[in-house]
C-alpha cells in the first residue's frame, strides 16, 4: 500500500496487521477510501466478500456505542444500514452495503429517500434523545471563523446566530448523496455516527438539499412529501420544510467554509442560497 496519505485514512494498517486483528476472515485486499479527513476508513476484502473498516480518530465511545446499538435496531426493523461485525483493537469492521451512490438524481431516488425517512423517523420517535448543544456550539464556531476569514458567507449565512435546535427524536441529519447506495428500488444508509437530537423537519430538508433538490423544484418536494407523509409520525407541510432547506443549505455551507478552510465545497450548497 502507498505510505502517502489518502483523504479517508488518518491512521493507516497493512494487510497483515489487519489479518492479525481480524484472523477469521482471511483478508486478501484493503482500499483506502479518498472521501472524508476525520475517521479512517477502509474497503477490505476476502476472496468472497467485502467489508469497510474504520477507525474512529475522536474520543467518542460512548457514541460509538450508541451507534452499533443504533444500526442493529435499525436492521431489525428492515432499515438497510451496515451492522458493525466485529471490533479489534479500536478498528471496527461493518457490513458493505451493496449498490452505488446516485448519480443523476430521478424522482424514484426522492420516492425511495421518503419512505426511508418516515421509517426511520417513526421509529426513533418512540425512544427518548437527550438534547444536543453541540449542534449550535458548531455554527457558533463556524460563523466566527467566516466572520475573519471569508466575510461574505459570513454575512449570507449570518442569521444562523439565532439558530436553535428542537427535537423531536434522533435524526441522521447528514444523508447527503454520498451517505447513501442504491440497488434496484433499496436504498441503503450509512454514517449515523454523527446523528442526533433534531427535528424531523430538518432531517427531510438536508436529505432533499443532499439530494440536489432545489427550493424552487415543486416536483422533487411533492414526490418526497407524498412518501413521507403516508408513513411518517409527523405530516410535514411543504412550506414548513423548504423553511428548513433554506436553514439546512446554510448550515452546511458554513460548515463547510470551517471545515475544509475554504470555500470550494461550500459554492455547491450556495446555490439555495
Amino acid at each position: 500500500m502507498c505510505a502517502e496519505k489518502q483523504m479517508g485514512v488518518v491512521t493507516q494498517i497493512s494487510l497483515k496487521q489487519l489479518n492479525a486483528l481480524f484472523p477469521t476472515y482471511n483478508f486478501t485486499e484493503l482500499h483506502p477510501t479518498k472521501s472524508g479527513i476525520i475517521d479512517t476508513t477502509y474497503i477490505v476484502d476476502t476472496a468472497s466478500n467485502s467489508y469497510i473498516l474504520k477507525r474512529y480518530e475522536r474520543d467518542i465511545p460512548t457514541r460509538i456505542e450508541r451507534d452499533i446499538k443504533l444500526l442493529s435496531e435499525l436492521k431489525s426493523i428492515g432499515l438497510n444500514v451496515p451492522i458493525c461485525l466485529e471490533e479489534s483493537d479500536g478498528w471496527y469492521l461493518y457490513e458493505k452495503l451493496i449498490g452505488a451512490q446516485p448519480k443523476n438524481i430521478n424522482a424514484k431516488h426522492i420516492q425511495v429517500m421518503g419512505r426511508f425517512l418516515a421509517k426511520l423517523h417513526t421509529y426513533s420517535s418512540k425512544t427518548k434523545c437527550q438534547t444536543n448543544a453541540r449542534v449550535e456550539y458548531e455554527v457558533t464556531s463556524a460563523l466566527a471563523y467566516a466572520k475573519t476569514n471569508f466575510y461574505a458567507y459570513y454575512k449570507k449565512c449570518e442569521f444562523l446566530k439565532k439558530f436553535t435546535v428542537n427535537h423531536d427524536a434522533f435524526i441522521h441529519g447528514d444523508i447527503f448523496k454520498d451517505n447513501t447506495v442504491f440497488n434496484g428500488n433499496q436504498v441503503g444508509v450509512f454514517d449515523f455516527i454523527d446523528g442526533a437530537c433534531g427535528t424531523f423537519a430538518f432531517d427531510v430538508a438536508v436529505t432533499l438539499v443532499g439530494f440536489d433538490t432545489k427550493i424552487d423544484n415543486d416536483y422533487f418536494i411533492n414526490i418526497f412529501l407524498r412518501a413521507y407523509n403516508q408513513h411518517a409520525p409527523k405530516k410535514l407541510t411543504k412550506q414548513r420544510v423548504i423553511y428548513k432547506m433554506k436553514i439546512a443549505s446554510h448550515y452546511y455551507a458554513i460548515k463547510r467554509v470551517y471545515k475544509y478552510k475554504n470555500t470550494f465545497r461550500a459554492k455547491e450548497l450556495i446555490r439555495w442560497i
